[in-house]
């Protein structure tokens, strides 16, 4: 027994000097105090008489083993520090790193700025749903069953009544179940066509705006349209309104603003004409007040929508919406203040 226990010192100890972790020095430890215990369980096969002896040269090896230890312990620890230190170590003579602010991207900077021109004239935000069901998207927009907007080409349909919205027009069926006029609501938000080309993409931004009181005409949507396109781009800019067709509005009209680039005076940009198009708009349609629950006869309303892509790539010169969602760092950068 007292070979077994020689042994075990000199093995352990050999060892011990080796540990450069607190780990290691943990694991043999365990390995220790096992080997102790298939020393220890050897006690039942020595005679009465020298048990007495044998407990008493095992707790003094024990005793000793467990101090050699923790001598061990404080020399790992005050490596591991120093290692420690080392690693975390700073050159405080090396120049420091340049760290730049970063820039919103254009499509934020008009939405806000959108956001802010049409707060002040009284309209409140409201943000609905991107996925929509048939019902709102169509339906309560007086959109007919064959109408092109609902074939599969141009919507992204998750279900038979489930798809991603094409408009966000459906926000103001949803202001109008819950609120009663006067109604004046802002809602900006992502839209998603199956369209892809140098002047659209399959998920741009849209931003719409819904009147609904008592007296509203065509003239109060086109004088705000007009204090719109002043703050947004010149206090020179003229607004221009060309009949069209929505199925949501009626009249319906197209929105032109005198272009930016030539003042109206007809360049490349707008092709000579000296307008530009820019959005949709119109009285919101009978049917559409009377799906929501509002009496047509007693109140009308206009309602608007506007790609904020568009308006952006108007107000900064650029030609291509991929350039938007690309997220060339060369590119926001050229709009930091």
């Amino acid at each position: 027994m007292q070979e077994k226990i020689n042994a075990l010192r000199q093995e352990i100890l050999a060892a011990m000097e080796k540990t450069e972790s607190g780990r290691a020095l943990y694991e043999l430890k365990v390995k220790f105090q096992q080997e102790l215990k298939t020393i220890m369980a050897g006690m039942k096969d020595l005679p009465k008489e020298e048990k007495p002896v044998f407990g008493k040269i095992v707790n003094e090896f024990k005793q000793s083993m467990e101090a050699a230890f923790e001598a061990r312990a404080v020399v790992v620890k005050e490596k591991e520090m120093q290692q420690k230190y080392a690693a975390e170590r700073i050159d405080i003579s090396m120049p420091g790193k340049k760290y730049t602010a970063g820039a919103l991207h254009p499509i934020t900077l008009v939405k806000n700025e959108l956001i802010d021109i049409f707060a002040g004239m009284g309209f409140k935000m409201f943000e609905g749903p991107e996925i929509e069901t048939d019902y709102y998207n169509f339906t309560a927009l007086n959109t007919p069953k064959d109408h092109p907007a609902r074939d599969m080409q141009d919507t992204f349909y998750l279900a038979e009544n489930l798809l991603l919205r094409t408009q966000t027009s459906a926000g103001q069926i949803r202001v109008m179940e819950k609120e009663a006029p006067p109604i004046k609501i802002l809602s900006p938000g992502r839209v998603f066509r199956s369209d892809d080309d140098a002047t659209h993409s399959p998920m741009f931004h849209q931003m719409e705006g819904l009147v609904v009181d008592k007296g509203i005409t065509l003239c109060d949507l086109q004088g705000m349209l007009g204090e719109f396109a002043r703050k947004m781009f010149t206090s020179s800019t003229k607004v221009r309104l060309r009949p069209s067709y929505f199925p949501f509005t009626e009249p319906s009209v197209e929105v032109d603003l005198s272009c930016s680039e030539c003042g109206g005076k007809g360049c490349r940009l707008c092709k000579g004409t000296g307008w530009i198009e820019v959005l949709g708009a119109g009285m919101v349609n009978r049917h559409v007040l009377e799906n929501c629950g509002v009496d047509p006869d007693e109140y009308t309303g206009f309602a608007f929508g506007m790609g904020i892509e568009r308006i952006a790539m108007l107000k900064y010169g650029i030609n291509n919406i991929k350039t938007l969602f690309e997220n060339d760092i060369r590119f926001i950068s050229q709009f930091e203040d």
